[in-house]
């Protein structure tokens, strides 16, 4: 579908997420153009063009030799309509990592035929949030009905960044869940359980926190009912006005935070399980998101319109494309 000498465009490369983007892109060889409003702390020997988020012709200008655009600025109720306009203009493919609802949900509702017409893939949420569980929950039950899938995540620890911070601040939008096939609204006060994870995390009080992994899996897997959960000890963190930025531990700039996700997908007497674990949800993106970005630059990838990861991809060929270091999966867990 693309010419791959074209490069991938990364909008927001100098924010957290965006530097680990940047990071994986050179990683792997990929030709890479860094943009955004302030491009001056980007990495020597990267292109790098400036264009704010309300100036479309900068935007324009940045994308107009692209394969690809990745958006990492958050919040994305304020980028991704005219990061996506803008991509669309160019011919170019969208990405992004965002968590929120709202964002996601209205990139299908309004992008999807326009994306369909510019033969380009218009592809949100693909990260941590929406895209993984998205992933997980494809490869674990496919094109198979199911009556009740519930999400369950672990952090060890939580040090948001500036951009999660802010978007928390920004996104006020009320959440949604699935039940009995539909989006309807999250019951307040929020659902509370328990759930036991193996080692490190074990028993865990968690807290119903429904983000775009809803809308992801809504858009395209035959569930019925759908929750997702956080455990309480990385939500207080993430409260406290206090905790600390993530700090770097290693190399590559990965903080000391594990993760686990789970996600059960129960459909009478049946049960199935996937797992996915490894080192901070922030860099874990970056891997995912290039990977989405790399496959689209394949001659075989023909996909078109307003698609989740697992749509657009073959979910457990794309699982077992991450490294071990990177992050692990395990399917159908007893």
């Amino acid at each position: 579908m693309f010419n791959n000498s074209k490069a991938l465009a990364v909008y927001g490369a100098t924010g957290h997420t965006g530097t680990f983007v940047v990071a994986e892109l050179q990683r792997r060889g990929l030709p890479v153009v860094a943009v955004g409003r302030d491009i001056s702390s980007v990495p020597v020997g990267v292109p790098a063009r400036t264009a704010a988020i309300d100036d479309a012709a900068a935007l324009d200008r940045a994308f107009a030799d692209c394969a690809v655009v990745i958006n990492c600025a958050g919040p994305f109720l304020d980028t991704a309509a005219p990061i996506v306009e803008a991509a669309l203009r160019a011919g170019s493919a969208y990405l992004d990592v965002t968590a929120e609802q709202a964002s996601t949900l209205a990139i299908f509702e309004r992008y999807d035929e326009q994306a369909r017409a510019a033969k380009v893939a218009i592809v949100p949420a693909v990260g941590f949030y929406g895209g993984l569980a998205d992933l997980l929950a494809t490869a674990l039950i496919g094109d198979r009905s199911v009556d009740e899938m519930t999400i369950a995540v672990a952090l060890d620890h939580w040090w948001p960044t500036k951009g999660t911070r802010k978007t928390g601040e920004r996104n006020r939008v009320p959440r949604v869940v699935i039940k009995n096939g539909s989006l309807v609204p999250m019951a307040t006060p929020a659902m509370t359980t328990d759930w036991t994870f193996e080692p490190p995390h074990g028993m865990q009080a968690m807290e119903e926190t429904p983000l775009s992994e809803i809308i992801t899996i809504s858009r395209h897997l035959h569930v019925r009912n759908l929750s997702s959960y956080l455990n309480v000890a990385s939500l207080d963190e993430l409260r406290n006005a206090a905790t600390p930025v993530p700090a770097a531990i290693d190399a590559e700039g990965r903080s000391a935070q594990r993760f686990v996700m789970e996600v059960v997908a129960r459909d009478g007497d049946r049960s199935t399980r996937a797992v996915a674990r490894g080192q901070d949800i922030y860099a874990v993106t970056a891997p995912l998101v290039v990977e989405a970005a790399a496959r689209m630059l394949q001659p075989t990838f023909n996909r078109s319109g307003a698609l989740t990861l697992g749509e657009a991809f073959d979910a457990e060929d794309f699982l077992r494309s991450l490294k071990p270091e990177q992050m692990t999966f395990e399917l159908n867990v007893t």
